[in-house]
């Protein structure tokens, strides 16, 4: 039976001939089919269904170009799995398979559709948050590590625990970072968060917001002398 893509696919494409009996038709339907599966291959993770190292490769310096060109933060995140080689030495690999399958899912759960999850290689993942800065970032990781550590990996009879550690920084168009030096960043603040003992965040002190600037000296007597009028 002819699928609905198939048929769309065919009612794109006419003949040059104008011949709408053309047997090639449907032959260069599948074809452009196959090509489409075969791109999604290329940049997705067969294990998890995330992009790849490959994609992430690609996507970073791009948002960071669209991050300068438009005045808008773009944060980072990287996560690791923690104690993956021991969790692997105790249930095996294939149990391991399915912690990266289950912690995959809880990343796609909680960030945006326009947020790019990478699996970017062993039990390490990276999360592009374009138009989000150091302090949104920090929130979505720290969820991230809740939900984590909050939902267990249920295999027969055991529910076994996952931690992870996250490192953030955030980039913005006046920041003179290569795609590299940036993910070096971000990777730096992973190590502190594994040497803080694990199943934490780690990334820079977000500076406190001037609350001095938003309000002006004429607002302020305003405000005091609407509280001082009733005496």
């Amino acid at each position: 039976m002819e699928s609905p893509a198939s048929s769309s696919h065919v009612a794109s494409l006419s003949c040059p001939l104008g011949d709408t009996s053309c047997q090639f038709l449907q032959e260069l339907s599948t074809l452009r089919q196959e090509v489409d599966v075969l791109k999604e291959q290329v940049r997705t993770d067969a294990l998890t269904g995330l992009y790849n190292f490959r994609f992430f490769s690609d996507a970073l310096p791009l948002e960071m170009e669209r991050a300068s060109r438009s005045f808008q933060p773009l944060s980072l995140i990287v996560l690791d799995i923690d104690h993956f080689k021991g969790f692997n030495d105790r249930w095996g690999h294939e149990v391991g398979n399915r912690a990266l399958s289950h912690v995959a899912q809880l990343i796609g759960l909680t960030i945006r559709k326009l947020d790019f999850a990478c699996r970017f290689g062993g039990e390490e993942f990276v999360i592009l948050l374009p138009n989000t800065d150091l302090r949104q970032a920090m929130n979505v990781a720290e969820r991230l590590r809740e939900i984590i550590a909050n939902t267990p990996l249920l295999h027969e009879q055991d529910s076994i625990t996952i931690t992870a550690s996250l490192g953030v920084d955030e980039y913005r168009g006046n920041h003179s970072d290569s795609p590299e030096s940036f993910l070096e960043r971000v990777d730096a603040w992973l190590y502190q968060a594994k040497h803080a003992g694990r199943n934490c965040v780690n990334g820079p002190v977000i500076p406190s917001a001037d609350v001095s600037t938003t309000v002006t000296i004429e607002e302020k007597d305003a405000l005091f002398g609407a509280f001082g009028s009733g005496d």
